[in-house]
C-alpha cells in the first residue's frame, strides 16, 4: 500500500462523513452539535462529532480534492 492509495482511503473517509445528513442519520442517535454543547467535547463521541461537522464543513474542498484525484487517475492510471 502506497501513500497514494492511503490518501485516496482518507479522502473517501472524509466523503463519507461529509455526506451524512443530520437531520435523517445524526438527530435520532444523539450525535448533533447540541452534544457538543452540554460540555462532552473531550469524549470520544464529541469528538467524532467535531470530525463529522468539520468534514461537511469542508465540503467545498472536498469537492476540488476529488476532482484532482480524478484527474490524476484518469492520467496516471
Amino acid at each position: 500500500m502506497g501513500f497514494w492509495t492511503l490518501l485516496e482511503g482518507l479522502l473517501l473517509f472524509a466523503n463519507a462523513l461529509a455526506i451524512l445528513n443530520e437531520d435523517r442519520f445524526l438527530a435520532p442517535r444523539g450525535w448533533t452539535l447540541v452534544e457538543l454543547q452540554r460540555g462532552r467535547r473531550n469524549t470520544l463521541k464529541g469528538q467524532i462529532i467535531g470530525l463529522i461537522h468539520a468534514c461537511q464543513f469542508f465540503r467545498l474542498p472536498l469537492i476540488l480534492l476529488n476532482i484532482v484525484t480524478i484527474v490524476v487517475k484518469l492520467f496516471s492510471g
